[in-house]
């Protein structure tokens, strides 16, 4: 595979991650996602990586690969989730990148899953510090690169956002607009009842003629959080209802 990016982020972002969670200890409430503790991110983020591990071994049609499960034991489990990460880096490294593979996503290939990684990786990252800053308030979060936060925004609205939700029940409609200022970027969604909602990409000034229900701007590492439904500077006008159906995961 070819060097991407990507890469470098799942790296960067995982390192600090794994010195955010060794720092807060397992028993730490994580205050972004209520029903783990710092054990439990840990665990669930080992479970991803050996997932994806799996996948890249599978076509688009088989079925979801099911990994083992990670130690209980925190240092262990700390271990695991370095070791899996290992492994699949090594096979992001040496695979050809636009093969198609298992994914629940639309697109599943070794580029895809790179970035899908690293910014399962980045939110998990933020929750972990989120987890430690708790137990030592002196302990500050880190901000995301502008370009590496506008992409997760792009991935997030362009890829999943029509996944694992049934929009064939959603009744409400309207556009949606997500503005970056600092990368002059945005992405307008719209939604139709019962129907994917759709997302187009462009400069702002292209959606200067639209008239979106609600509006989303910030610095793109706080669309980025919002998008992913973290604790956010991003100012919202507008529609709340509408832009609650851009909640994150």
């Amino acid at each position: 595979m070819t060097d991407d990016p990507n890469r470098s982020s799942l790296h960067e972002q995982a390192a600090a991650l794994r010195e955010a969670a060794a720092k807060a200890g397992a028993s730490a409430a994580v205050p972004t996602c209520p029903e783990w503790d710092v054990l439990g991110l840990v665990r669930h983020l080992s479970r991803v990586y050996a997932m994806v591990g799996h996948a890249l071994t599978l076509t688009p049609e088989d079925t979801r690969p099911r990994p083992d499960s990670p130690p209980r034991d925190f240092d262990a489990a700390l271990t695991w989730m370095e070791e899996r990460l290992a492994e699949l880096d090594r096979q992001l490294a040496g695979d050809s990148p636009d093969r198609a593979v298992w994914s629940f996503f639309p697109g599943g290939s070794p580029r895809s899953w790179t970035r899908r990684m690293a910014h399962e990786t980045a939110v998990h990252r933020l929750d972990a510090e989120y987890a430690l800053s708790n137990s030592a308030p002196d302990t500050g979060v880190a901000a995301f690169e502008p370009e590496f936060a506008a992409d997760g925004v792009d991935e997030f609205l362009n890829v999943l956002l029509g996944v694992g939700h049934d929009w064939s029940a959603e009744r409400m409609t309207g556009r949606l607009l997500f503005h970056a200022v600092d990368v002059e970027r945005a992405w307008l969604v719209t939604f139709e009842a019962g129907r994917l909602p759709t997302v187009r990409r462009s400069h702002p000034t292209d959606f200067r003629e639209e008239s979106p229900r609600a509006t989303i701007t910030g610095a793109a590492d706080a669309v980025y959080r919002r998008v992913w439904g973290r604790p956010s500077t991003a100012a919202l006008s507008g529609d709340r209802e509408l832009a609650a159906l851009v909640n994150g995961r």
